[in-house]
């Protein structure tokens, strides 16, 4: 018995809900359609976008000859087999469409194995996949086809498709906030509604209301890969939340990775890459609540754990925020790979032998315990061919205000 999904996959773009910014006349996707010149592409985007019925819709539309793989399942025995087809088909002017589902599956040589074969033309290349490319796939593949962006489908095109599937399965849904429960459930994914829609079905319901769809469906399962892009982009939107001094977003970004099954400690590890990059010693403190956080969740596991990374977060969040000592710090390892041939000054040098004495290493050195106020005034802790530097200038935000009243006064003693 077939899917309700697999029912109901359109077999035109007349029926092909979503994507509608690929299909404005002056889009590259829909002119390549219109022309019958199509070219090797990439569609990246969530699941239950629409991408494998896409690619078949566009071999459809183009009179091409259409192969599927699938990059978890498929390897070089099965890309050969395609390369042997598409020479047959092409034998009748006919040109084979391959399309690669979860194509940054493939390892790299798997993915250089289409190279020859794309820019001969024997093959034209629709590969899906959730990932990003730029990391995914190779620059020497990618350098080769085109990109398009699939979107989450919007409630009104949900709608439409949650109307159709009703209209099959005979499910009467009159009631708004049930139809509602079921697009927020679906995430916009229409594969995950189809779904939805189809154990409703099967399910036999006396009363289809929104407590019956909420306790059949339980819990909304969010949207959260935790090796794939949306991990990435919402780890980004939770940093810059903490940058940007917002204890709300950061709230709401570290709950929504939580609920989506992110491990705390990565979370707790980006705090503390915060706590150095982006507040610094415009509030040292940060570094230290963080790390007594991550040491709370050890010790006491993720319920009064998590808690504690939380308040870490709104402290991280309102605090003055500095990224004087992370670009202090980068323009000291730029010189230090500019200049790692220069000699330690011998008076920085230790000499624990004689002879390292006689060559005269420490010689000159003075000891700042033994100086007034602890500071041995014009000494030098450079080489000599560099020259003093400043690299780090403390801003006028938090403890730095402090800290860099000290630091004009050290420098002009020196």
């Amino acid at each position: 018995m077939k899917p309700l999904a697999e029912h109901l996959r359109p077999q035109q773009l007349s029926d092909f809900f979503g994507q509608s910014h690929l299909f404005s006349d002056t889009h590259p996707l829909k002119q390549a359609i219109d022309n019958q010149k199509l070219h090797s592409m990439i569609l990246w985007g969530p699941s239950g976008t629409g991408k494998t019925t896409l690619a078949r819709i566009i071999a459809t539309q183009v009179g091409g000859h259409f192969e599927k793989m699938n990059a978890v399942l498929d390897g070089v025995k099965e890309i050969r087999s395609v390369v042997e087809n598409a020479k047959k088909f092409q034998n009748f002017d006919k040109n084979t469409i391959l399309f690669i589902d979860e194509i940054h599956r493939f390892n790299k040589a798997q993915q250089d194995a289409f190279l020859p074969h794309i820019e001969s033309g024997l093959v034209t290349l629709i590969g899906a996949t959730t990932q990003n490319p730029s990391f995914e796939l190779n620059s020497s593949l990618l350098s080769r086809l085109s990109v398009y962006v699939l979107q989450p489908l919007n409630a009104l095109e949900l709608g439409q498709i949650l109307a159709r599937a009703s209209a099959h399965t005979k499910l009467q849904l009159a009631d708004a906030v049930a139809k509602r429960h079921i697009i927020n459930a679906s995430s916009g994914d229409a594969r995950r509604l189809l779904n939805i829609v189809e154990q409703i079905s099967l399910a036999n319901l006396d009363k289809l209301d929104r407590n019956s769809i909420a306790q059949l469906l339980q819990e909304k399962i969010s949207v959260f890969d935790k090796g794939g892009d949306i991990f990435y982009q919402q780890l980004s939107a939770f940093h810059k939340s903490v940058r940007g001094s917002s204890p709300d977003g950061a709230l709401y970004w570290m709950a929504r990775m939580l609920v989506g099954g992110c491990d705390p400690k990565t979370i707790v590890r980006r705090l503390l890459a915060i706590a150095s990059e982006d507040i610094g010693n415009a509030d040292p403190r940060a570094l230290e609540i963080t790390l007594n956080a991550a040491q709370v969740f050890d010790r006491l596991g993720e319920k009064e754990g998590n808690r504690a990374i939380a308040q870490a977060a709104v402290y991280c969040a309102v605090a003055p925020k500095s990224n004087a000592l992370y670009q202090a710090f980068n323009q000291a390892i730029d010189a230090a790979k500019a200049s790692s041939d220069l000699p330690v000054p011998k008076h920085l040098c230790n000499a624990p032998t004689g002879l390292m004495r006689d060559l005269g290493y420490g010689e000159g050195y003075r000891y700042s315990h033994n100086e007034t106020d602890a500071i041995a005034k014009g000494q030098r802790y450079f080489p000599d061919d560099l020259g003093e530097q400043q690299y780090y200038v403390p801003t006028q935000r938090g403890l730095e205000v402090k800290i860099s009243e000290k630091i004009k006064q050290l420098r002009g003693l020196s």
